[in-house]
């Protein structure tokens, strides 16, 4: 059964706290697009951002603000990393158990449509800085290139966009596991790119194979009660339709199920976010989901939750009717759920945050 592009059980809801973070021309640059967020040991939200010249693949910089008081104020602009002309896209940022807060993103000089295979000039590369001070400097930059994309066919590659994670649960606890898509352009794929040693090395796992609708293109991942992940990705391509897809590893993000349609999640072709809320040991295993849940356009917020590791999802709450794209979700320090999302034809990035009893989460 095909779902109707506002889905009638959603309930609307007010957050705690509202603020633009972002704002072109305010924050000086023309546009800002594809935020992430994290919520360090200590307690500290990190924004990050693209602070751009102009459009996907213009002269853009990493860029982020740190907020100290959950979100009701942030600080200025601090740039992560600028490199001239070149494009810097995607940051993805994940907090390693040690406290450590670590960030991927690429550098490319012709965009997607453009780029060449391989490592030469014209390539795709990928970086990694850290920080071990909530995000108030950040190490000098390591290419990882090589460890994370395949030198052979592949084009672009982009991590995310969104967070990564580190498992939990199983027999890769402790593993980080970075989001990853690659090119090249209408031939997308998606995989994870991971490491058992805090992020100095790097492996690829394998691609996940395709449906026959689609591409699986912008993509994140969650880990689930059992200590498997589930990959929740955008569809993109001839033959795509507007569901999510999904695949499953047993094996921390080496190896992949087919991507598989989930018709509970509806979805107008855009970046989406999904995290871990709580265990089952620690409150009860709930999963978190945000994108524009509409068939029909970027609009219409919606956070979901899942009480059952993705089978289904049966609580919806709408928290920002208007013009909704990109997003990423946090668990605050008090519980809370943050929200960092692209609002109104990307006028401003926009953060939220709701109580867990406005979405019926009950904590322990």
């Amino acid at each position: 059964m095909r779902c109707s592009a506002v889905d009638a059980t959603q309930i609307d809801v007010t957050p705690e706290v509202a603020v633009d973070v972002f704002v072109p021309g305010v924050d000086g640059y023309p546009a800002i697009r594809i935020p992430a967020l994290v919520t360090t040991h200590n307690g500290t939200l990190l924004a990050f951002a693209e602070g751009r010249q102009g459009g996907d693949h213009s002269q853009n910089d990493i860029i982020m603000k740190r907020s100290v008081d959950n979100g009701l104020s942030w600080s200025d602009v601090l740039v992560v990393n600028e490199a001239g002309p070149l494009a810097l896209n995607n940051p993805q940022p994940v907090v390693l158990d040690s406290g450590r807060v670590l960030l991927m993103y690429q550098r490319s000089k012709l965009g997607e449509r453009n780029a060449k295979p391989g490592f030469g000039t014209d390539a795709y590369f990928t970086f990694t800085q850290f920080s071990d001070d909530d995000g108030e400097t950040w190490s000098d930059p390591v290419d990882v290139s090589r460890q994370v994309k395949r030198s052979d066919y592949v084009t672009s590659v982009a991590s995310g966009p969104g967070i990564g994670i580190v498992l939990q649960r199983g027999k890769n606890r402790g593993r980080i596991v970075m989001p990853f898509n690659q090119g090249p352009f209408g031939d997308w794929r998606v995989y994870a790119a991971f490491s058992d040693d805090d992020g100095v090395s790097w492996q690829i796992g394998d691609v996940a194979a395709g449906d026959g609708k689609g591409h699986g293109n912008e993509v994140q991942m969650v880990e689930l009660a059992d200590g498997r992940v589930m990959l929740n990705a955008r569809t993109q391509g001839a033959g795509g339709t507007k569901y999510r897809k999904t695949a499953i590893s047993s094996d921390g993000g080496q190896s992949w199920t087919p991507l598989a349609e989930d018709r509970n999640l509806i979805d107008p072709v855009c970046q989406a976010s999904i995290l871990r809320y709580s265990w089952k040991d620690t409150g009860g295993s709930r999963l978190l989901f945000s994108n524009p849940a509409s068939q029909s356009g970027r609009r219409n917020g919606t956070i979901r939750i899942s009480e059952d590791d993705g089978q289904s999802w049966p609580h919806s709450f709408v928290v920002y009717r208007g013009g909704f794209a990109y997003s990423c979700l946090t668990k605050m320090a008090d519980g809370d759920v943050g929200l960092l999302f692209e609002r109104d034809g990307y006028q401003a990035i926009r953060f939220i945050s709701l109580a867990p009893s406005t979405l019926g989460i009950e904590q322990p």
